[in-house]
């Protein structure tokens, strides 16, 4: 049982999807996250276990090792769709209860602003790790980040803006939400952005990368 487990996190690790894919080259015609995955659980390895002795310290070693800038963007984006193909054995467990969701994160990119690059990877780490994900997209309005809070009580907020241009639009969207939901944990991320004006605008915190974002909410806002 131990071993199928430390494959699975090997595959996310090193972007090994599924048996056909040819990434990495050195894994190519070996069993991906996907097979390992409906292996471990045709064998009697619980979800849960998967989701805790696998999954989550895979991808917290991608995390770390982008945060060190020893992995780009590219590779983590196989390791994301790694998990993400592991997670979809999961999710009916999810759905049944039988895995219990460390909480939901709310994540879009800000009105006028139609990058996603950063905001994905932040959604898959996330839901990787256990959260559920409510990814609004790009271009999401300030009525749309209340909306979401509305029908998922309770939830974290991330907004995400690339552009220098839309970070006046993220400000407007941190007060708008605030003012609707004084207590409200909103977390920012974006190239332009900077932990001082995060502050400045009353976001909670600001993540510099998925990795922080992470740690922050796993740390604070549960």
């Amino acid at each position: 049982m131990g071993l199928l487990l430390e494959k699975i996190s090997e595959a996310i690790i090193k972007g090994k999807i599924d048996y056909s894919s040819n990434y990495p080259p050195e894994m190519k015609g070996e069993p991906g996250a996907f097979e390992l995955t409906g292996e471990a659980l045709s064998c009697g390895v619980g979800a849960e276990e998967i989701l805790l002795k696998a999954m989550i310290p895979a991808m917290g070693i991608v995390g770390e090792l982008f945060r060190d800038k020893k992995l780009f963007v590219p590779q983590v984006l196989m390791s994301a769709k790694a998990m993400n193909s592991s997670m979809t054995h999961l999710k009916p467990y999810f759905n049944r209860g039988d895995i219990k969701s460390r909480g939901t994160f709310i994540i879009g990119t800000v009105e006028g602003d139609l990058h996603d690059i950063g905001k994905n990877l932040v959604c898959m780490m996330i839901e990787g790790s256990g959260w559920r994900v409510i990814d609004l997209g790009v271009d999401v309005s300030s009525e749309s980040f209340i909306n979401a809070l509305k029908e998922y009580p309770g939830s974290v907020l991330g907004m995400s803006a690339l552009l220098t241009t839309t970070m006046e639009t993220m400000a407007k969207s941190v007060k708008d939400v605030k003012a609707t939901f004084p207590n409200q944990c909103i977390i920012v991320g974006g190239a332009p952005l900077t932990s001082e004006f995060a502050c400045s605008i009353g976001a909670d915190f600001y993540a510099s990368n998925p990795q922080n974002a992470l740690e922050y909410i796993n740390s604070q806002c549960r």
